[in-house]
């Protein structure tokens, strides 16, 4: 039984949890954007549990908890993020592309 395609379930679920982009997601974890894509999309085929325990930990989880039976409910992120240039343009152009409503 490959836990790959649970692990990769629970980190879009936490991203999208705490409304994080794939780039802020990586960089919380200190990964490169490249490689956590391919750990949210599945498509790594194997994952060190050093990988498992640091992508828990940016989100205040044991690793046993993002592989365990249920996602906890409460998460946080553990670090302050820099505002990334994605979330600087949604706000400044609003969400469709066009301004914002200030």
């Amino acid at each position: 039984m490959s836990l790959i395609p649970l692990i990769a379930d629970r980190l879009r679920a936490l991203r999208l949890r705490h409304e994080l982009t794939q780039e802020e997601a990586a960089e919380l974890m200190e990964l490169s954007l490249r490689f956590y894509q391919l750990l949210e999309s599945g498509r790594k085929k194997q994952i060190w549990l050093e990988t498992v325990e640091r992508a828990a930990a940016a989100y205040g989880l044991a690793a046993s908890d993002l592989i365990g039976s249920q996602l906890p409910e409460h998460s946080h992120v553990q670090r302050v993020l820099a505002e990334s240039s994605v979330h600087y343009k949604r706000r400044r152009r609003g969400p469709y592309g066009g301004t914002s409503a200030e």
